[in-house]
């Protein structure tokens, strides 16, 4: 807890991956909570369609909610410098991380539809309005 009271979230990071047994117990907390919370916002949406944004969407089964799969595309030493960049966390936690979630292979094999995001800011917005026109084609709808 830090001292506002918000969670700690670096420090709940580097101790339930250095845990497995605790980052069991925090799954299983907050797991089915997450799903449920899930299901209500999807039903409650009313857009065209709707991203579920789920960093362990195969690890945990959970694209069987969705109708596709959009996986953001990183080689692995890009992403494990924008996470240390981003947190501030050494290598080797954001190693144990990674090894925690699926092969950059096998989620890939597992989408319908990919953004390379091994690029700058700029050169990643055609690919998202290009997979926007694409969705909204999907579900019939033209904007």
């Amino acid at each position: 807890m830090q001292t506002d009271g918000a969670l700690d979230r670096a420090a709940l990071r580097a101790r339930i991956f250095a845990n497995d047994e605790e980052k069991q117990w925090v799954n299983n907390l907050l797991h089915p909570m997450i799903r449920q919370q899930m299901q209500q916002r999807l039903n409650a949406s009313t857009s065209p369609y709707t991203l579920l944004v789920v960093p362990l969407l195969i690890e945990n089964g959970l694209q069987s909610m969705a109708d596709r799969v959009l996986v953001v595309d990183v080689e692995a030493d890009t992403q494990i410098y924008r996470t240390m960049t981003r947190d501030g966390v050494p290598e080797q936690q954001v190693r144990s991380i990674l090894k925690a979630q699926v092969d950059r292979d096998t989620r890939l094999m597992h989408a319908d539809d990919v953004i390379d995001n091994n690029t700058d800011n700029a050169q990643l917005l055609p690919q998202v309005t290009q997979l926007h026109q694409k969705y909204l084609a999907l579900c019939g709808k033209n904007r």
